[in-house]
């Protein structure tokens, strides 16, 4: 079992919290496709995803996860104390997605974004599902 995430493959942010995740994913329980892809866009459209959905997305137990919700149910299976944001749970969602959009909605102004997407070392590749 496996949870897959899809990401903004040009936004430098995303591209970071790709990287953070996998150094606290020592089980490697995550795969990664940018949104950008062809199966990143074949499993937006499989899962029924709304349009123009632009940041992190979570696939897990054959369920679709977006904004805070995807975010914190990543966090529960980090490595250490990451795992304690899932406790984060109990703020109601509208107010959490708030917080996520303001970020979403700034991240390429704050951190810039690629040209393309990065391509992944020989060691990352087997996590990537391009």
């Amino acid at each position: 079992m496996s949870g897959i995430i899809l990401f903004d493959g040009v936004c430098n942010f995303c591209d970071s919290s790709v990287q953070f995740i996998m150094k606290r994913d020592s089980k490697e329980y995550f795969k990664f496709a940018s949104l950008q892809s062809e199966i990143g866009q074949k499993l937006l459209k499989e899962y029924q995803a709304s349009k123009g959905l632009d940041s992190v997305v979570l696939i897990e137990n054959n369920r679709l996860y977006v904004e805070s919700d995807a975010a914190l149910a990543i966090c529960r299976h980090l490595d250490g104390p990451w795992k304690l944001l899932w406790g984060l749970k109990i703020i109601p969602a509208p107010i959490r997605n708030k917080i996520y959009q303001f970020i979403a909605k700034n991240r390429y102004k704050w951190f810039g974004q690629k040209e393309a997407c990065r391509i992944p070392s020989p060691k990352e590749r087997k996590r990537f599902l391009e």
